[in-house]
């Protein structure tokens, strides 16, 4: 059953909100709006948000501090706002744990689209993650298990490994391509589904997230390598089930 989704919108500026909250809702959205980190939270704390459209440049906490905040105690998907051509803000958003973001001035048309392609990925309701090839659903790899449709990794002994929803949907495409070598282009086409810009780092960034949160040494990773002039490739041995 399709449910509306419901979208926190956290911007300062209040022509660039009301533009968003109008587009959005006459495109299906149930929208919400905050000025700083001080209202998303009174919005957070009365109920429950989809997905966060996340400015960086925000008076008192920036939106860089909010994201890193978020990421200590929710999963929630983030799109975070950032100054056209600032490309470090992207990596640093996206290593705070951002799932995308879109460079200010944007068409309101493509941050719907980004809108929905994270909420696709996200979505635990059992639809496929874009890319997918095989049916299985479950996975064990070097101590680990990947539950696709709970959208969960844990330990072997069942302590849950904490993923943002880009760090999940990266390791999926790699634990169902084991043995592959993948380039960047054809990772980011496959968790984000569009192509990577002259400067794109989201995947790079990605992979050295997750590697600090499944190899026994991050520095020397034996699960995620890198293969020069070609990509990654998940070089553990996988059993589907």
């Amino acid at each position: 059953m399709y449910v509306t989704p419901h979208i926190l919108v956290v911007e300062d500026d209040r022509e660039i909100s009301a533009l968003v909250a109008r587009y959005l809702r006459s495109n299906d959205c149930r929208v919400s709006l905050a000025a700083d980190g001080r209202e998303m939270d009174r919005h957070l704390g009365e109920g429950h948000f989809d997905l966060i459209v996340l400015d960086l440049m925000l008076p008192g906490e920036d939106g860089l501090a909010i994201c890193r905040r978020l990421r200590r105690s929710t999963r929630v998907p983030i799109v975070m706002l950032t100054a056209k051509g600032e490309e470090i803000d992207r990596i640093i958003g996206l290593e705070m744990g951002a799932d995308d973001y879109i460079a200010k001035p944007f068409n309101p048309r493509e941050l719907l689209a980004r809108i929905r392609a994270v909420l696709r990925r996200t979505t635990p309701d059992g639809e496929v993650a874009a890319g997918t090839e095989t049916p299985a659903r479950r996975f064990a790899f070097a101590g680990h298990r990947l539950d696709v449709l709970a959208r969960r990794l844990e330990t072997e002994e069942g302590a849950e490994v904490s993923l943002t929803s880009a760090e999940f949907d990266l390791l999926q495409v790699l634990v169902e391509r084991p043995g592959r070598v993948l380039s960047r282009d054809r990772l980011l086409d496959l968790t984000q589904g569009r192509a990577a810009g002259p400067y794109e780092r989201s995947i790079d960034i990605l992979v050295s997230r997750i590697r600090r949160k499944i190899e026994r040494d991050p520095h020397h990773p034996e699960i995620v390598k890198t293969v020069r002039s070609g990509g990654y490739m998940f070089a553990a041995e996988v059993e589907n089930s």
